[in-house]
């Protein structure tokens, strides 16, 4: 990293001290400075280590808690001086992709102009917001960091802003007193788009047009939107007994409210900027009152806008707008007018920019998503079924049940009677009532969580037919354990020979990968293996029976969840999945790393277009049959390892959760969710996101690395040849072992051992002891198939960026090692359960993922 990223985190961390003293007093800033000096020495002596965790065992819960926000406020300000310098010109030149679309440029000059064109009709980027975890930072928070992010970008001398932001987040609390609500959660997502992604979008589009321009001699069409935002907030109800029918019509009704009034703003600043008055005949016809033909059209638009505004507000009246064509047909006419009359800059400025707002964020600036598990749907068609005395539907094979459902979709009468449902049956049945109420164009798609069999969407399907949902709403199963994703494509080959059901598809369906619990069942080399080939043979599958296939990854922050940077995972997808675009969920913290101003949501929006146009143009190899047969064994090694510890040791459970604050996890107010699907199951019902967050509070990491290294080291003998060509050759390969690098970065096997130490019975120890052992040989496996000698020596940029956290996070570890000592020995203590989340707070934050 350059100097100046340095000196603003200086800065940043004199203006934090400063700020401390005058709560605490001076010595406190060098009480803070102290400790970070003496965490610092820990990496070359041990002693260190000893001497810091003494040092918090003698101290009292008050001091620790006034520690652990200086570290975890510090942590955010690193993080706010990393993020603006990384969106500025000297820190993009340090980045390996510094301008993705002038890259790409350049590496497809002299492509026939038929490809490229082809290439940019099929760029579809969807981004589903969600909020699991949701941001761990209050949104208080995030507006302060954001304001200081632009005062560091304006580079002025006068720090007195910054110092005022600095104060204003100290003497706030960090911590949120109650656990955020779906339509929390939801605002917070509205908040996202308003202040970064409305402006980013139509700036990307700008920028996309130019590469048209170069590359092709012709701008972009007018009807072009590439992007469009979809959300989960509100929407998914999967284990999330919070998230109602009721609620999520709240939700969307915001969301209108929301997207009027920023519409309602950008019409009236336009209002200014067309007081023209050459215009198409009709429009000056229409100009009664003498407003300006260009005018006079905004102003009706203007109105509109207000009463819709009111109409949602009050309540007592139907939205005036449900349709964006009602927006954009007025515009659109304007611009032609502008064009037929000479003025070409006029028309492609800011009333080009609000056309192509319209055309992405339409009447509600996101698309809900709803999403809910299958057994649920089940259930609610065994209640109606058993009332009237059709038959037990949950015993019927799937055989029966297909043909139950067949016959129903293509039959005419009604199936459902009027009657006192259970509440589960009665909130499933309400859900798809809300779909039929609710314009089209604010629903985005149903996803069916846990599907494994062709009768699962089959029966979504019913069930919309018999809540009156007229139109045709995709819908998505979610493919999520190892056999589920070994069994999609013989799903979905058996799902489209049934024409009742291919009829309902407009030629295309969308199928989601889970990423989260295909790592928690397999570990994360066989269910990234088992995700590509289920991807490669859906592919085919698709493509055999003429219809587009559109895969929906839902990927988390880490690596764990099928995280990693944007390019790299696009980059490594199979060839021939990107025809139907790209939808991916983006989720929680990363939400903001990566779209939470407007620079960094452009040169992510960048890295996602350039990485899918140039795979779509020149697309990646094909792996070899060796490379598949290798791989093969490598999963099946893979698996085998991580189940060996996670799923055959019959203590592991008790170590799991002795080991990590697992147990304490659900004090934290961090998302609407439980923790658990059902409160009463062991690991295989926990959520992905916890059983990840808390082997990252303990950094050892283990969901993203258990089995993928020793998988290699029992196959480097015999393929060492094989394996180095796979990383020379195979994207794929090589993205895999590059983010398994930077899990070991981030993890740390000596803070590992304090846990252990500490918090562990006696008997279990060796559990921990094997754990970090295994961590430390594959370590040494990666380093030596990848020919380094230390972790990251290719990326300096991210070794530096987790270099710089180290001695922040470690007084976080061992205060957090230290509050869940004292809290399991004194479970109603408060005071220290409030210590414990601000030490998971910070530790999340300096490891820049929640789960």
């Amino acid at each position: 990293m350059l100097d100046s990223i340095r000196n603003n985190i200086r800065l940043l961390g004199k203006i934090l001290g400063e700020t401390i003293a005058v709560e605490q007093g001076p010595e406190w800033v060098e009480r803070i400075e102290a400790i970070r000096a003496l965490a610092k020495e820990v990496t070359t002596n041990e002693d260190a280590l000893d001497k810091l965790q003494s040092l918090f065992a003698d101290m009292s819960e008050a001091d620790m808690l006034v520690l652990s926000r200086a570290f975890s406020q510090f942590l955010n300000l690193a993080n706010i001086a990393e993020q603006q310098y990384t969106i500025s010109e000297q820190g993009l030149a340090e980045l390996e992709l510094a301008h993705p679309l002038t890259e790409l440029t350049h590496k497809i000059q002299g492509v026939a102009p038929e490809k490229i064109r082809d290439a940019l009709n099929k760029l579809h980027i969807e981004l589903v917001l969600t909020a699991h975890p949701t941001e761990i930072n209050r949104r208080t928070f995030i507006h302060k960091y954001h304001q200081i992010a632009d005062q560091l970008d304006n580079g002025s001398e006068d720090t007195s802003r910054i110092a005022e932001l600095v104060e204003q987040a100290w003497f706030t609390n960090e911590i949120r007193a109650e656990r955020p609500t779906p339509l929390d959660e939801s605002r917070w997502g509205l908040d996202v788009i308003s202040d970064s992604l409305w402006s980013a979008l139509p700036q990307f589009i700008r920028e996309l047009d130019d590469v048209s321009q170069q590359l092709l001699g012709e701008p972009l069409a007018d009807d072009f939107m590439p992007v469009n935002i979809a959300s989960w907030m509100a929407g998914d109800r999967d284990g999330n007994p919070f998230v109602t029918a009721k609620l999520s019509c709240e939700a969307i009704r915001n969301a209108r409210i929301r997207a009027s009034r920023l519409y309602w703003r950008d019409v009236r600043e336009l209002y200014l900027e067309l007081s023209m008055h050459k215009a198409d005949a009709d429009l000056i016809e229409e100009d009664v009152n003498g407003a300006g033909p260009y005018r006079h059209q905004l102003k009706l638009i203007i109105t509109r806008l207000e009463n819709n505004i009111a109409n949602l507000v009050n309540g007592d009246k139907p939205p005036t707008i449900n349709d964006a064509d009602v927006l954009l047909a007025p515009l659109k006419r304007c611009r032609q007018s502008l064009i037929n009359h000479g003025m070409h800059r006029v028309a492609d400025s800011q009333l080009l920019d609000l056309i192509r707002k319209v055309q992405c964020f339409g009447i509600s600036m996101v698309n809900l998503d709803v999403r809910q598990h299958s057994e649920r749907h089940d259930s609610a068609m065994a209640e109606i079924l058993d009332f009237l005395n059709m038959g037990d539907y949950l015993s019927w094979d799937e055989q029966k049940r297909q043909q139950f459902l067949l016959a129903e979709l293509a039959s005419s009468r009604p199936l459902l009677p009027d009657y006192d449902w259970s509440s589960d049956t009665q909130e499933v049945l309400d859900t798809f009532t809300m779909i039929a109420k609710q314009p089209q164009q604010v629903m985005g798609i149903y996803i069916i969580s846990m599907a494994s069999t062709a009768s699962d969407v089959l029966l979504v399907r019913l069930l919309m037919k018999i809540c009156g949902v007229k139109w045709q709403m995709p819908i998505a199963p979610l493919f999520e354990t190892l056999d589920d994703l070994n069994h999609a494509p013989s799903v979905m080959d058996e799902l489209l020979a049934m024409d009742v059901y291919t009829q309902s598809c407009d030629g295309q369906q969308t199928v989601m990968i889970g990423y989260s619990d295909s790592a928690k069942d397999a570990g994360v080399m066989a269910a990234t293996w088992a995700q590509y080939q289920a991807q490669e043979a859906l592919a085919k599958v698709f493509a055999d029976k003429g219809v587009l296939l559109k895969l929906f990854h839902g990927r988390g922050g880490t690596i764990g969840r099928g995280g990693g940077p944007a390019h790299a995972a696009v980059a490594s997808q199979p060839p021939g999945t990107l025809d139907g675009g790209l939808r991916v969920t983006e989720q929680g913290e990363t939400i903001r790393y990566k779209y939470g101003l407007p620079n960094l949501a452009v040169r992510s929006f960048h890295l996602y277009a350039s990485a899918i146009l140039e795979s779509l143009i020149t697309p990646p190899k094909s792996p070899e049959p060796a490379w598949r047969e290798l791989m093969d064994k490598m999963a099946a090694d893979s698996c085998k390892t991580y189940r060996s510890y996670v799923q055959e040791q019959a203590d592991f459970v008790r170590y799991f959760r002795q080991a990590t604050p697992e147990q304490e996890l659900s004090s934290l107010p961090l998302g609407s969710r439980p923790a658990k699907r059902r409160a009463d199951g062991g690991i295989e019902s926990l959520r992905a996101i916890p059983w990840i967050f808390a082997w990252s509070q303990n950094r050892m990491v283990l969901p993203s690395w258990l089995g993928f290294g020793q998988a290699i080291a029992n196959h480097r003998g015999e393929y060492q040849a094989l394996i180095d060509e796979m990383l020379a050759e195979w994207p794929y390969f090589r993205s895999r072992v590059s983010l398994i690098e930077m899990v070991y970065l981030k993890s740390n096997p000596m803070i590992a051992t304090r846990y252990d130490q500490a918090l562990v019975d006696e008997e279990l120890k060796s559990m921990g002891t094997d754990l970090r052992a295994q961590l430390a040989a594959d370590q040494q496996t990666v380093l030596s198939v990848l020919g380094h000698q230390q972790l990251m020596e290719n990326d300096p940029w991210n070794l530096s960026s987790f270099e710089l956290r180290r001695p922040y996070l470690l007084p976080l570890h061992l205060m957090q090692i230290e509050a869940l000592t004292r809290l399991r020995s004194s479970p109603d203590d408060s005071g220290y359960e409030h210590l414990l989340m601000h030490t998971m707070a910070g530790i999340a934050t300096g490891m820049r993922n929640t789960g």
